[in-house]
């Protein structure tokens, strides 16, 4: 119930067009109501008086009231629906906006097939339910409520007697609800996994096919679809299992009613008319009843669904503004690292240890070292996708946990080894790093990323669209978009994080002359496996299992004939090998 409450808030805002709605499905009701009547008068008034009056009167009626009901079926079916899409509409951009407010640490827990779940599956069962349901739910109780009301009109005693049974359905009820609601929570959790993994596979097509691997991922889908299968099959059944019950029990209120009824027809007490009118609305009785709890069933899975989707709108950032938090203004670029310690988790293995740095404003700080050592831990928690845990780091003396998020990021920009494109035009993808940039100030930075001509040859120069991931691209072309967005967001703080290791030798040239233009007068930390990148940087970092083993310029490291030493001769001496 309480995330049903929740539910209703998101309906608050539409409820005058929900209130027209209900007056819309109990009128459209009411019609249905008519009918039972109807035939009573037929019976007892047309046939058994032959009054020709009536009948006139009565077919008149009938047109009136059904074409009345088809303006008011239409009015429910039209607002309910307005009132659940924008519903619906609010609850996917509320969790939305939470996994943009998710840290890093969140998506590296979570498949991405599932956190898609959440806005698709989740989102359209609860869809389901408020359209669906609100007018059957609405409907149904109508015609139950109406229906009490005229046979309590028709025989009071009667409608006691009949509405024996009824605590028995509601106990039927809530006993599978209870079950269908477990049942539903699985099926979600099942095509979640089904999601995740389709996500998974697509990715990995060339994986994939380079191991001649499709029979057995086709066998991993082929498990896991028949678990989601198994999952339906079990609401299946207790939904099978419901209606059944609730329409036996609807046969024991209409064979009292027409043991009782037919009793005082034979004796005088109640007409033949009003008999079957009453049956007819015991009928009505019973139907909704079952609709109803058809209705409950469905509810109870789409309040699995709504458990997912609050779960996660109730899941705490692990890292967000201090409730002090001022913006980072413009900043000169003094990066400080003073004692600093990181594990992932409270408690766990510790990652950094004792780490301090100092980088002046347009310096370029150098991190090496074997992998595992730490290298990209150390930048990934300059912007904060991470919080340290012990020690402080300051930049131009402010402590970035003092100062909000954005306006941190702001500062800082960051070149990675794998790009990150969209799938927009090269343009758009440019564009990204400064939303208000000119149209000259996105052709200059592609200039400076020497990325402009290769653009100009594209089929629709910058309008090009380059696909998911820009796969239409060389590695060396994503590469230099990826610094041309750099560039044109122009921070003061610069992260590379082996932005060449993974290029070819014409590739490389082309995109470590860009990023020697992009470092020039910013505080740049460049993680390198490719000593040649680096060697004249001011200072250079070695790391090891988490600390700092040896720093210095590249002169003073060799000298020191330590890692850093034994790392450069392997590289060095190896190229001469390939070389000869």
């Amino acid at each position: 119930m309480k995330n049903y409450k929740r539910l209703l808030l998101f309906i608050k805002p539409y409820i005058p067009r929900l209130g027209l709605a209900v007056i819309c499905i109990i009128f459209a009701a009411a019609a249905n109501l008519y009918v039972p009547w109807i035939i009573k008068d037929l019976i007892d008034d047309v046939l058994a008086r032959r009054d020709i009056s009536t009948l006139n009167l009565l077919s008149c009626g009938i047109i009136v009231v059904f074409f009345f009901r088809g303006i008011f079926y239409y009015g429910q079916t039209y607002l309910v629906s307005y009132v659940a899409e924008h519903v619906i509409i609010d609850i996917r951009e509320v969790l939305y906006c939470k996994f943009q407010q998710f840290q890093l640490a969140y998506y590296e827990k979570q498949q991405t097939g599932t956190i898609m779940s959440y806005i698709t599956n989740d989102v359209a069962a609860l869809q389901v339910a408020l359209v669906d349901s609100l007018i059957e739910m609405v409907t149904e109780t109508s015609i139950f409520l109406g229906s009490i009301g005229m046979m309590v009109y028709l025989d009071w005693k009667l409608t006691l007697i009949t509405l024996i049974v009824v605590p028995l359905i509601g106990k039927a009820m809530k006993i599978f609800g209870n079950k269908l609601k477990i049942s539903g929570a699985v099926i979600q959790e099942r095509t979640a996994d089904i999601n995740a993994l389709l996500q998974e596979t697509i990715s990995a097509a060339r994986v994939i096919k380079s191991f001649a691997r499709e029979d057995y991922e086709i066998d991993r889908f082929r498990k896991q679809n028949y678990l989601n299968f198994r999952a339906n099959m079990k609401s299946v059944q207790l939904m099978s299992m419901l209606t059944p019950i609730v329409e036996f029990l609807a046969a024991v209120i209409v064979t009292i009613i027409l043991w009782f009824g037919g009793y005082q027809v034979i004796h005088g007490v109640l007409t033949a008319g009003a008999l079957v009118a009453f049956l007819t609305y015991a009928v009505n009785l019973a139907n909704p009843v079952k609709r109803i709890s058809r209705v409950f069933g469905t509810v109870q899975r789409a309040m699995a669904a709504a458990d997912r989707v609050f779960g996660v709108i109730d899941t705490e950032e692990e890292i967000k503004d201090a409730k002090d938090a001022f913006p980072l203004h413009e900043v000169e670029g003094r990066v400080e690292y003073k004692n600093v310690s990181f594990s992932y988790e409270k408690g766990g293995k510790t990652i950094l240890d004792n780490i301090s740095i100092t980088a002046k404003p347009g310096q370029v700080v150098a991190i090496v070292g074997p992998s595992g050592a730490g290298k990209t831990t150390i930048v990934n928690l300059l912007p904060r996708f991470y919080d340290i845990t012990a020690g402080e780091i300051l930049i131009d003396g402010v402590d970035i946990r003092n100062v909000t998020i954005n306006s941190l990021r702001e500062q800082i920009g960051i070149v990675p080894q794998e790009t990150i494109l969209f799938s927009e035009t090269v343009y758009q993808n440019i564009l990204y790093g400064r939303l208000d940039a000119t149209e000259e100030e996105v052709y200059e930075a592609a200039k400076a990323a020497n990325a402009h001509n290769f653009i100009l040859e594209l089929k629709d120069g910058y309008n090009t669209r380059i696909g998911e991931r820009g796969v239409t691209l060389s590695g060396g072309q994503r590469q230099r978009l990826a610094i041309a967005r750099a560039i044109l967001k122009n921070p003061r703080i610069l992260i590379l994080d082996e932005a060449t290791s993974s290029l070819d030798t014409e590739s490389e040239e082309l995109v470590q002359d860009a990023i020697d233009k992009l470092m020039v007068g910013r505080t740049s930390f460049v993680i390198a496996h490719r000593l040649s990148t680096i060697l004249e940087a001011d200072r250079i970092i070695v790391m090891d299992q988490g600390r700092i083993v040896e720093a210095g310029t590249h002169q003073e490291l060799l000298a020191q004939e330590g890692i850093y030493s034994r790392l450069y001769h392997i590289q060095f001496d190896d190229k001469k090998i390939r070389q000869v």
